[in-house]
């Protein structure tokens, strides 16, 4: 492979080859990895680490991790789900869980973003002034 660049160029086509109807074909991404494993072409190993980097961030874009420091009931899940479809679209896929160690509130992270507005936060935000 001449160069990095290169390789994340041939990602990018072959990862834009996997999108049907703006959303990731599980079924051909499992076909180029098997491909690409199979006959090794030269530089291979960069173009499928750019490639599988490519799959992942597009995984994390739709899925939503919601932590709460008590199990939340359904309607405020409801609303919840409601309020990132709005935002991100229809492919959004939430999973909640329950962390004691927020004390309180939620934290949401949503590929890069993250909203976190729990109370441990709030208390390392509020130590750090006085620090």
């Amino acid at each position: 492979m001449k160069s990095r660049k290169e390789a994340l160029r041939i990602a990018k086509k072959i990862f834009a080859g996997c999108l049907k109807d703006g959303q990731l074909d599980e079924s051909s991404v499992r076909k180029v990895v098997a491909k690409l494993s199979e006959t090794k072409p030269r530089g291979y190993q960069e173009v499928a680490d750019a490639y599988l980097r490519l799959v992942r961030l597009e995984v994390e874009k739709n899925r939503a991790i919601v932590q709460s420091a008590v199990a939340l009931d359904e309607p405020t899940k409801t609303g919840l789900v409601a309020d990132l479809k709005k935002k991100y679209g229809p492919q959004i896929q939430p999973e909640f869980s329950v962390d004691p160690g927020l004390l309180g509130g939620m934290k949401i992270r949503v590929g890069s973003d993250v909203w976190d507005g729990s109370v441990k936060n709030r208390l390392e935000r509020l130590s750090e002034q006085f620090n």
